[in-house]
């Protein structure tokens, strides 16, 4: 018995020293970083009423680290997701669902890239990056409590390219060719013609999942696989309007309006910076960015909406029996293989999962039960955008700003411009691929290309000379709403389609957004500030595509077979319906909950829901949870932060934008993502100053629950309100509720 006793103990030790093992060998095996090269900066950080912080310093660098800093003490939380990820290692911190942005990591080789690439920026880029890792390496030492995963810091610049690297290609949709790929289910590709065995893939415009799944962060799911910033991040949707001084009867106008998840790694943060070597801008970033993405300087701004060119092409190798080399032109070459170790956390333990990745002269490689796949992308093997972005935060002019642009170097989104010189401008800004127009396979270009001829492997995008673009068109009005390019002007200012190469895969779809936008736009006499702010905040569906689709379906339904009888009711009450997420008809909260899904359907070319077990599936949500079918959207729709919990107006794919959404347990629809930054710039034609105005959902300290910008501009934002945008230093200053000076001097 002491011999029992005795090998149970041991057994026990084992297993306990195991568990501790698996607890904690991810820090020691963990890639390391060396911490940037000391440099010392200095750093001013001044908050407004509302906790936006306008960061000063003498030089670009001293921002760029007071800019970690600030972001950092509203939300480390979420920097230190996108530093794990930009690693290689947010399984470690959000278990399975971040070893899909692990694998993603290594397949897209985005350490390789940043180690080969990042040296080669110009030495005020890469200075600007390795400030900015220095301030969070600055944070971290300095809130070591707060940390969430060791060895995580230091960061370099290096690490912060490799974020962009990851980051960039999921806002095209590259996630819709790798997610299929990985899980070896039909590859859905989404312009032209269909290709036989090949289904069109398009997503919602405002990144609704198709299973109607989204997680806090916006993270969409589909086919098994959680997408790295997911549909969710690709396809959120956004809104934008420029205005000439001669249609608004006075400024030239720019409005921002971009949809992105209220939270997590993609959602926008505001901030301003100025610097003594010129850098003076506001705007909002991401989480992982030394700069504004979009906003305003003194003479121009821009801001961006998602566009969906056709970016990535996909090749099927023709492999050797043993599975080691490829056949190119007729020679086999060796298939590039490395393992990797993904460090997933499962409850208390993280556990070394390992995976082998492939890789290919045309690029990554994903090998599922129907061969192997390569893989060829816009923008890959490049990090000049984190240059250009800096360059465009610095333009002065519209030539200036349009040299940038035209560099080709921001791998997509459209971009809507205007200046203090009364110019506005809209880019379909992508960085597609060079394709060669080659008769035997241009059709084929969406489909799987044979894997064995390099002619068709091309190299870098076309020249800026032909992608879409317009500069001051005659109706003194640009507009986009994840439309195609074709509609932006209105009538006798839009492109002619048939000036476009089809090799160049340019989206051909309609939002109800665009198509509310381009009536309102069209409709309207002058375009000033009230004009405008109806436009925007308008809650309207057009009776076209989804829509029609299914009010026909109810009109015909046969509600009388259906066993609930109150599916009678619901459906004559939805036949009343005024076409407006409005909060004031008694069928405003049954069309939220149908209209979704039937957009989703036409977006992903999928099939449309069965009306009659769709109708019934929202009156049993509505019964359960409110007694009745027809509450008030307010009380169904809300926006909820902490203790607070409003209603809101608007749809999925309106211009008031509440357009994706989780189900609380009380049945309340919680907004996720859609109007989640809005910016208001206006030039004056006298030569004054601009002045803009913005807004957040929740507030400028998203995760910091004892902040009072966790949830102040809440209120705001709910009654179509703006707040003051402090840009100029005397206002920054006269408003100013709190300034720290921070300096890593030694």
């Amino acid at each position: 018995m002491k011999i029992v006793k005795g090998a149970a103990i041991a057994i026990a030790a084992l297993l306990i020293a195991g568990s501790i093992g698996l607890a904690t060998w991810e820090p020691f095996f963990a890639r390391t970083s060396e911490a940037p090269e000391y440099r010392e900066y200095s750093a001013e950080i001044v908050r407004d009423e509302f906790g936006v912080p306008m960061i000063y310093g003498d030089t670009d660098a001293d921002v760029a680290y007071g800019v970690a800093i600030a972001h950092a003490q509203d939300d480390f939380f979420t920097l230190q997701d996108v530093a794990a990820m930009s690693k290689g290692r947010y399984a470690a911190i959000a278990g399975q669902d971040g070893a899909t942005f692990d694998y993603v990591y290594h397949l897209l080789d985005a350490r390789g890239t940043a180690e080969r690439k990042f040296k080669t920026l110009p030495d005020d880029t890469r200075a600007l990056f390795e400030a900015y890792a220095a301030g969070l390496n600055q944070y971290a030492a300095n809130n070591p409590d707060e940390v969430k995963l060791a060895k995580l810091f230091p960061v370099n610049g290096e690490d912060i390219a490799a974020g962009f690297v990851l980051r960039q290609p999921f806002f095209y949709g590259l996630g819709n060719v790798i997610g299929p790929l990985v899980e070896g289910e039909e590859l859905r590709r989404e312009f032209g013609e269909d290709i036989p065995g090949f289904p069109r893939d398009g997503d919602a415009p405002d990144g609704s999942a198709p299973d109607d799944e989204a997680s806090a962060d916006g993270q969409a799911h589909r086919g098994g696989l959680v997408l790295p910033w997911g549909e969710e991040a690709d396809h959120l949707g956004s809104n934008a309007w420029a205005v000439t001084p001669q249609r608004s009867g006075g400024p030239t106008t720019l409005i921002s309006n971009a949809h992105q998840p209220l939270r997590g790694g993609v959602a926008w943060y505001e901030l301003g910076v100025q610097s003594g070597e010129g850098w003076h801008f506001t705007g909002a970033n991401f989480p992982g960015s030394p700069f504004p993405f979009l906003g305003h300087n003194e003479n121009l701004g821009w801001t961006n909406t998602v566009n969906r060119p056709d970016m990535t092409d996909v090749y099927q190798l023709e492999m050797s029996e043993d599975g080691t080399q490829y056949e190119l032109d007729g020679e086999w070459l060796d298939l590039g293989v490395k393992d990797v170790t993904l460090p997933v956390k499962f409850g208390p333990l993280t556990l070394p999962i390992s995976r082998t990745i492939y890789r290919s002269v045309h690029g990554p490689v994903i090998k599922n039960d129907n061969g192997y796949f390569a893989i060829r992308f816009g923008g890959m093997d490049t990090v000049d955008q984190l240059d250009a972005y800096y360059r465009l935060n610095k333009a002065t002019n519209l030539e200036e700003w349009q040299t940038q642009v035209a560099r080709m170097a921001i791998p997509s989104t459209n971009f809507i411009y205007a200046d203090r010189e009364g110019n506005i401008a809209y880019v379909y800004n992508a960085a597609i691929p060079d394709r060669p127009e080659l008769d035997e396979v241009q059709a084929n270009w969406r489909g799987i290309l044979p894997g064995n001829r390099s002619d068709l492997i091309w190299e870098g995008p076309v020249n800026y000379a032909e992608i879409p673009k317009l500069i001051n068109p005659a109706t003194g009005w640009l507009y986009n709403a994840n439309n195609e390019p074709f509609t932006a002007a209105g009538e006798g200012s839009d492109l002619d389609p048939a000036d476009f190469s089809p090799v160049l895969g340019i989206e051909r779809k309609q939002t109800n957004r665009s198509r509310r936008a381009f009536m309102l736009l069209s409709e309207a006499g002058q375009l000033d500030r009230a004009a405008l702010e109806t436009i925007k905040y308008d809650t309207a569906y057009v009776r076209e595509g989804y829509v029609d689709d299914l009010f026909d379906a109810l009109e015909v339904m046969d509600a009388a077979a259906w066993p609930d009888p109150q599916i009678i009711e619901a459906r004559d009450l939805l036949l009343t319906w005024d076409f407006t997420a409005d909060n004031v008809g008694a069928a405003d909260s049954l069309a939220l909950l149908m209209i979704r899904d039937y957009m989703s359907a036409e977006y992903n070319n999928g099939e449309a829901p069965d009306v009659k077990e769709h109708l019934q599936k929202a009156v049993d949500h509505l019964n359960e949870h409110f007694g009745q079918i027809d509450p008030p959207m307010s009380d169904l729709l809300r926006l909820r932060q902490g203790d607070v919990d409003l209603p809101l107006d608007g749809g999925s794919d309106t211009l008031r934008a509440s357009t994706t959404w989780v189900v609380d347990d009380d049945g309340r629809l919680s907004l996720v993502h859609g109007d989640s930054f809005i910016q208001w710039t206006e030039w004056p034609t006298d030569g004054g100053r601009v002045t803009s105005r913005s807004i957040q959902p929740f507030g400028a300290a998203t995760t910091r629950p004892g902040s009072p910008h966790y949830t102040d501009q809440m209120q705001i934002y709910v009654d179509h309100g703006l707040k003051p945008v402090r840009f100029w230093e005397e206002d920054v200053r006269a408003a100013a509720t709190s300034t720290q000076v921070f300096t890593n001097a030694r």
